[in-house]
């Protein structure tokens, strides 16, 4: 009888009555693939004529071994036939000197190189069970096979006759890649032979654009919406009827390097944004002010201040001519697409909103776009946007009418974002406070109060409705806290000299201190307070706009000056809100340079009211009045904030 060794590899052609050819050259084969060839019956033993001695038993099945009985090494054995039950097998390692030399071929004999027969089902029934002919592959040609854990403390399986088939079942691990059953290879691929394996995919290489790309979407979009969404924009890059977009993608390549490793190429995809927007052939249209904006956004929060403001004058000027900012452009040059349609109504919008966050936090330039009279409708939902069920827009004056229209209408996250960026305006354009009681103070918290008042239930604090960050909310709600802050601060009892070397974002503004906390100091303590609170959000910092960082040192401000008194009741907490705005500032300098140079302003000063404050506590006049728990209590609290600033430095130096 001729039998296939377990090491014997199949070859990849497979033969006309769908069994695969048998190699010629293979020990202990044989050297034809017609049917005649094997000597084996249905069911599976050696005819009359090639009939052998019976062989020893190795090992008894698992039933005859349980009982004590002499087992005869059949599949199934008689005893188990007789009695019904299940015939197992189990090798035996006791005296194994490894494989005998010319040992007698037996196919009922089980040897512990080969896997159980299997006398179930058939293969239709079975998705265990693969195969046609006795074939064994070596076990390195299927990867995702592992055979421990089908058989544990076993070589690789093998295939040998199903009593009830003419073709061998696969005894495989379920999670492997499923076998075509005529060439055992996997599907739509080569059989495989002892000279080559499965093929290995490589995956396609992305280039840096390419994941620049990727970046802008997946980290920066959320932040400022205006530009097309991701699949919107490939299809019409693939139209080819654009050309302009080739210098908003130029743009978006230079946002997206900012957060990854992208070593000089960033300075390379600046320079290239920033010359295509320049060309003479350049167009100015609204994909020009799309690229500008992402330009400028891009260069103030990496230090490059001045940059920005020259070129957020060209950008406000050129959407001026091109009057993006009327109600009909948008139609105009939408083209009958309502998501382009609604891209063009975002870009004057958050141009608008840039403008005014610009001149807000850095106070030098005096928000431009805030006297330019404008009726462009206000943008929808962000869900709405992205999957482009664009509703009909509303206008400006139906958000100011709401209240006296009664007209029960919840507006866009994006349009409260617009209304808090208005107070910013109206504040900027008030006369100059001369004492604590003016009236314009109180119109300017009437504006701010009144924000706040008349927000929806689902626009009262930075989630959507699927309980996901809605960063438009996020950025409207931290407008409004600075606009509290920069209001109250001048006339609050903060002294403001300790902090004056942090001005990274804006120059120093002093505040005289006073004995009292009167009720500006209340608000400028309570805003700094929640523009703590906002950056424990569950989702990470670098995604919100850059912006924050600004937000985020005023607050800063806040609480560094109020630290530098002699004593305060609540310094525990005043630690964690300083905790909290310190880890936020490096975690973002990790993309943003600005953020970088308030972490080390605010850390710095933090240093010196330390030293400071020590300074005062070896007198022993500075106790007097204090109990023993409450110097501990100061002294344990000034000792932890700076053991927390010195551990970050230390991992910000140590950083590769």
């Amino acid at each position: 009888m001729e039998t296939f060794s377990p090491e014997a590899p199949h070859s990849s052609a497979a033969s006309t009555n769908g069994s695969p050819a048998v190699s010629s050259d293979s020990p202990g084969t044989a050297t034809s693939s017609s049917s005649n060839a094997f000597s084996a019956t249905i069911d599976g033993r050696p005819s009359q004529q090639h009939s052998a001695p019976p062989p020893s038993v190795p090992a008894a099945c698992l039933a005859c071994r349980g009982k004590h009985l002499k087992c005869d090494g059949n599949t199934p054995c008689s005893r188990c036939t007789q009695s019904a039950s299940e015939c197992v097998y189990v090798a035996s390692r006791r005296g194994y000197k490894g494989p005998r030399r010319n040992a007698a071929q037996n196919p009922n004999k089980r040897h512990a190189s080969s896997s159980p027969p299997y006398s179930g089902p058939t293969v239709e029934s079975c998705p265990m069970m693969l195969g046609h002919t006795p074939v064994s592959i070596p076990a390195p040609s299927i990867s995702a096979f592992n055979p421990a854990i089908v058989l544990p403390e076993q070589v690789p399986v093998s295939y040998a006759p199903t009593p009830a088939l003419n073709h061998g079942g696969l005894y495989r691990n379920s999670f492997a890649s499923p076998l075509d059953p005529n060439t055992m290879a996997p599907p739509n691929s080569m059989a495989l032979t002892t000279s080559s394996a499965i093929p290995h995919v490589q995956p396609p290489v992305t280039t840096l654009a390419e994941r620049c790309f990727d970046a802008f979407y997946h980290y920066f979009h959320a932040g400022h919406p205006f530009v097309l969404p991701k699949e919107y924009f490939l299809r019409l890059l693939k139209e080819g009827n654009t050309p302009s977009l080739t210098v908003v993608m130029a743009a978006m390549r230079y946002i997206g390097s900012l957060y990854l490793d992208a070593g000089p190429a960033k300075a390379t995809y600046l320079e290239e944004a920033i010359r295509q927007c320049y060309l003479p052939t350049t167009t100015k249209d609204g994909f020009l002010i799309q690229a500008l904006l992402l330009i400028i956004v891009g260069l103030d929060g990496s230090c490059q201040q001045e940059k920005a403001r020259e070129l957020l004058a060209d950008c406000e000027r050129f959407a001026i001519e091109i009057d993006l900012n009327k109600r009909q452009f948008a139609t105009i040059h939408g083209h009958g697409n309502p998501v382009l349609e609604e891209s063009w109504r975002r870009t004057w919008w958050d141009l608008f909103v840039c403008d005014g966050m610009i001149a807000g936090v850095h106070r030098i330039t005096n928000f431009l776009l805030f006297d330019i009279q404008a009726d462009v409708g206000l943008p929808c939902e962000e869900q709405q946007y992205l999957t482009g069920r664009i509703p009909p827009p509303a206008y400006m004056e139906d958000f100011d009418d709401q209240l006296f229209s009664g007209e029960d209408r919840e507006f866009s996250s994006f349009t409260y974002r617009i209304a808090a960026i208005r107070n910013l305006g109206r504040m900027m354009r008030m006369p100059q406070i001369m004492y604590p009681g003016d009236d314009t103070i109180s119109r300017i918290e009437a504006l701010l109060t009144n924000w706040r008042l008349h927000l929806p239930e689902s626009k009262r604090d930075d989630l959507n409705k699927t309980c996901q960050l809605d960063e438009m909310m996020f950025q409207a709600h931290f407008i409004t806290h600075a606009c509290t802050i920069m209001l109250h601060q001048p006339l609050s009892q903060l002294d403001s000299s300790p902090v004056q070397a942090v001005n990274s974002c804006a120059p120093h503004r002093p505040v005289p201190s006073g004995d009292n906390f009167n009720a500006h100091t209340r608000h400028t303590i309570t805003a700094a307070c929640e523009i703590s609170k906002m950056v424990t959000q569950a989702v990470p910092i670098i995604q919100h706009t850059h912006f924050f960082t600004c937000v985020i040192t005023l607050s800063s401000i806040v609480h560094l000056s109020k630290w530098a008194l002699y004593f305060i009741e609540d310094e525990e907490d005043l630690r964690q809100q300083i905790r909290l705005n310190i880890g936020a500032l490096n975690k973002l300098s990790k993309v943003w340079k600005a953020a970088n140079t308030a972490w080390g302003q605010v850390k710095g000063v933090a240093q010196e009211i330390y030293r400071e404050k020590k300074a005062h506590q070896i007198s022993p006049a500075f106790w007097v009045g204090f109990t023993q728990e409450q110097m501990i209590s100061s002294i344990n609290a000034d000792e932890g904030i700076m053991s927390e600033f010195n551990s970050m430095l230390t991992q910000v130096t140590q950083a590769p």
